[in-house]
């Protein structure tokens, strides 16, 4: 179907909005159905697009997002990192510390910086995010749930970890936010 979309669409201008739904939808699909390089090649390519046509920040954020969900099907997780930081800043900038989209690309980014082992980061990023998270979603949404886990999962490496020097406090920490 993406492919019958875009093939449908391609002669027209960059700026025409069924082109630039069409080449989402093929970007989409094939990050559906497992061709991750081919995904990776048309949304790099959508981003530039929209970024060239000057499109809605809000747009090019969505984009950037499935962009970093690509690099990280391909396991190019410093990729997908410095693309979800970009994604979470854009949306704090936006739309503010408080917005739902802010504070789900605030997980979505500690689960990248949990990928590669980050973890005093996160903590850094989720103790400012918790609170906030627990105010405007409230305690038993799932995205709040998603930042706990996140949360308690990197006081739980640190804790452990000797060399840290981290408290048993830590850890009981971490039980309490889940």
């Amino acid at each position: 179907l993406g492919w019958a979309c875009w093939k449908t669409y391609l002669g027209r201008p960059e700026t025409d909005g069924h082109r630039t739904a069409a080449i989402s939808e093929l970007g989409n699909g094939l990050l559906e159905i497992g061709q991750y390089d081919d995904a990776l090649s048309v949304k790099e390519t959508e981003v530039a697009i929209l970024q060239r046509i000057k499109a809605r920040v809000q747009h090019i954020l969505d984009v950037q997002g499935k962009l970093a969900v690509t690099y990280a099907r391909l396991e190019r997780h410093e990729l997908a990192l410095r693309m979800k930081r970009i994604v979470y800043y854009g949306y704090w900038k936006l739309k503010g510390e408080e917005h739902t989209d802010t504070l789900i690309s605030a997980n979505n980014y500690a689960d990248s910086l949990i990928q590669l082992q980050r973890y005093k980061t996160v903590m850094d990023l989720l103790r400012k995010t918790l609170p906030i998270a627990r105010r405007v979603l409230g305690e038993s949404d799932k995205a709040m749930l998603r930042l706990r886990v996140n949360y308690a999962r990197a006081l739980c490496v640190v804790s452990a970890d000797a060399v840290t020097g981290s408290s048993p406090d830590d850890l009981r920490e971490a039980v309490t936010t889940l």
